[in-house]
């Protein structure tokens, strides 16, 4: 019996979703927003401008952070927050004749698992990968997985570091007619 991955086209898909591309790059793509808001700090919490909101352009994401007192430690923590979001809510068209991207497969491991911290830089443009093939498989885990070259314990692991992930999934399932995952 042939292989399921020998279907797969050798040149690896390149991924176009916002939350996979250059941080400064996507920074340019934004219009940045300050706002006083509350937050830590003395005497002078609510009299600078310290929170910071960037609204990408293309899609209309936004990401914001005010709980630091430093605006440029705010656009960092809301550029991370803009990632995560344009993950979840954007979705790209995946194909799904292509192999994974090779960021992907550089944080796969041969036993079909998948290393990434949820605080690693890669970890918005992975989830990004993930959910925009899970929609392209009418959201069925096993053959996303597959497609993946995971197990879909280790898909459903990757979806759960990010709860608003999960839950997208699971509405999205739902929809589909198929079961919530637990």
């Amino acid at each position: 019996m042939p292989d399921v991955f020998d279907i797969f086209d050798p040149d690896p898909r390149v991924m176009t979703h916002p939350a996979a591309i250059d941080p400064d790059e996507l920074r340019r793509q934004c219009d940045l927003l300050r706002a006083k808001r509350g937050g830590p700090g003395g005497q002078r919490r609510n009299k600078v401008e310290t929170a910071v909101e960037l609204v990408h352009k293309p899609t209309g994401q936004r990401g914001h952070a005010g709980e630091r007192r430093s605006p440029a430690e705010n656009q960092r923590v809301a550029l991370k927050r803009l990632r995560i979001n344009l993950a979840i809510h954007h979705r790209e068209t995946a194909d799904l004749t292509r192999a994974p991207s090779q960021r992907w497969q550089d944080r796969t491991r041969n036993d079909q698992t998948l290393a990434i911290n949820p605080r690693h830089d890669d970890y918005p443009a992975l989830l990004a990968e993930a959910l925009d093939v899970i929609h392209a498989c009418a959201y069925d885990l096993r053959r996303a997985a597959t497609l993946q070259r995971i197990t879909r314990t280790q898909l459903i692991k990757l979806l759960r570091h990010q709860p608003d992930a999960f839950d997208t999934v699971n509405q999205q399932r739902q929809q589909h007619g198929r079961p919530a995952v637990r």
